[in-house]
């Protein structure tokens, strides 16, 4: 029996112990979030080209969907894309269009990073070439490549400005 007793009291001073367990009711129930994290349309406006570029924050899906070469959400096959931005509803506005790999080509050759929400990987341009391939421009050096159409690649759509709603 006395086995037993010290065998109980081990176990719930142990269980204490680990619970430990401050019940103060001033400890803060939720952490607090940033609101940058929770703004999802966000745009860049270029006042010079006349053109709004949605900026929406890339996903881990859309950049495991980048890797495993699939189409989800802001990342696809060139049909995907021009699909995706075709049907955009976006910061209140649904006359997106792909933006044509020169378009592409002029906002990363600007000076400094233009959008919140970037990739270091290539984004699908509306620029057909040969042998049935389409360009995609890199961020990194601004330069158009020529891809498959089943490629998959980021998407970033674009509007000009001096549309109405």
């Amino acid at each position: 029996m006395k086995k037993l007793f010290i065998l109980m009291a081990t176990l719930l001073s142990t269980a204490l112990v680990m619970a430990g367990g401050n019940t103060n009711a001033t400890l803060s129930p939720v952490a607090t979030m940033e609101k940058s994290l929770c703004d999802t349309d966000t745009v860049y406006v270029d006042k010079i080209a006349n053109l709004m570029w949605q900026d929406a924050r890339y996903t881990d899906g859309e950049d495991g969907a980048y890797k495993r070469e699939r189409s989800v959400g802001k990342v696809g096959s060139y049909q995907y894309a021009m699909n995706y931005c075709a049907r955009l509803n976006y910061a209140g506005f649904s006359d997106w269009r792909s933006p044509t790999s020169n378009e592409l080509m002029a906002v990363h050759r600007q000076q400094g990073q233009v959008f919140i929400n970037h990739r270091g990987a290539p984004f699908w341009s509306s620029t057909a070439t040969t042998q049935n391939r389409y360009e995609v421009v890199f961020p990194a050096d601004s330069y158009p490549y020529m891809r498959k159409p089943n490629s998959s690649n980021y998407i970033r759509c674009i509007r000009c400005l001096n549309r109405e709603r």
